[in-house]
């Protein structure tokens, strides 16, 4: 598997050398993409040379094992160095197994309120905070699109974009982390509207989308069909007196996309285009995780949005992974947007079915 990494500094050069040419960054969106690439192609070379290097820097350590004076310094350090390398090798060999192409995407993320009625919908303003925290400790920026609230300040629906700053490392970009989100997540505790203290089962789905760039996905406007109506709070009450939102339905496919946020009729047309780009691009996707190999669709079943993923158990403080087994009793600080261990459990789960898949 290593012998491709020379391959990949050639492509790594000829990457550099279109990045130094002020006339691509004119584009916008390629210059990203380009990046996106230089800096996966960096993080292999670098990962290869320090492989390199502490064979080379164990090989001195093992020769210099004869000397009778400080013979058995050095033997131990070449051992210490050998077991590092075995590290460093590993890591090399997860960079150089193929990734999804969007993993270097952001994410319009999507929470709808479930099973429950209103305590699905309190669940669900739940998951948005959570969501929320956990980009803050990345340094996402995050941007609610479009919302429905509940009469007690729950979500029935809310989208919210999730954006880097920057061009991440490899495997850090959002979508590449909170794919893994994507599923019906379960919540059991007692309800806000419960007088009598008894725990309810309810339940939120998420639905995770990479956020799709213009050149993603083509969209023709005579495929478009654009409604505009008055927006609407809880109860059903008015809260615009102007048809200021916006619903567009992409006629070929039937999927629609709608937002009402904004003040404005173009507003809400902009975002509803952004949400209405991703579900295509998702749509895509699937069509061709569905034409892929056995190998690829058992990894295209670990972020299965049908499949109820997860369990939030209040009063044990429990959170539960039903893909990866994982389970812990610190649900508060998961909630407060701590999902390292509970995110990294199914990026391991993925990074072995692929390392599987290619007999490595």
């Amino acid at each position: 598997m290593f012998d491709a990494v020379a391959t990949l500094a050639q492509e790594h050069a000829e990457l550099e050398a279109r990045l130094a040419d002020p006339s691509v960054h004119s584009d916008p969106a390629l210059a990203r993409r380009l990046g996106q690439r230089y800096a996966e192609l960096s993080a292999v070379l670098r990962t290869h040379a320090e492989w390199e290097q502490l064979g080379d820097d164990a090989e001195a350590a093992r020769e210099l094992a004869g000397d009778p004076d400080d013979g058995a310094a050095f033997a131990a350090e070449a051992e210490q160095l050998a077991a590092r390398r075995v590290q460093v090798a590993e890591r090399l060999r997860q960079l150089l197994v193929p990734r999804d192409a969007a993993d270097g995407k952001d994410v319009i993320l999507e929470v709808k309120s479930g099973e429950g009625g209103e305590e699905s919908a309190l669940f669900a303003a739940d998951l948005l905070r959570m969501y929320s925290r956990y980009a803050e400790r990345h340094g996402w920026s995050t941007q609610v699109i479009d919302a429905t609230e509940s009469d007690l300040g729950g979500y029935k629906s809310v989208t919210v974009a999730v954006k880097a700053k920057g061009t991440p490392e490899p495997g850090e970009a959002p979508y590449a982390l909170l794919k893994f989100e994507g599923g019906v997540h379960r919540v059991q505790r007692v309800p806000v509207t419960e007088s009598q203290g008894r725990v309810h089962t309810s339940a939120a789905g998420v639905l995770v989308m990479p956020e799709a760039e213009q050149v993603d996905v083509e969209v023709h406007d005579n495929d478009l069909r654009i409604d505009v109506y008055r927006s609407s709070g809880p109860g059903g009450q008015s809260v615009n007196t102007t048809d200021s939102a916006v619903r567009i339905t992409h006629v070929p496919t039937g999927i629609v996309a709608s937002c009402q946020n904004e003040k404005s009729q173009l507003q809400n047309k902009e975002s509803a285009m952004r949400i209405l780009r991703a579900r295509l691009l998702a749509a895509a996707q699937e069509a061709a995780d569905a034409e892929a190999s056995d190998a690829r669709r058992s990894q295209v079943r670990t972020v299965d949005r049908s499949e109820r993923i997860r369990t939030y158990n209040y009063s044990e403080n429990r959170i539960s992974d039903h893909r990866t087994g994982y389970k812990s009793y610190d649900l508060d600080r998961v909630l407060d947007g701590d999902l390292e261990a509970v995110i990294g459990s199914s990026v391991a789960a993925d990074m072995a079915t692929r390392l599987e898949a290619l007999g490595t």
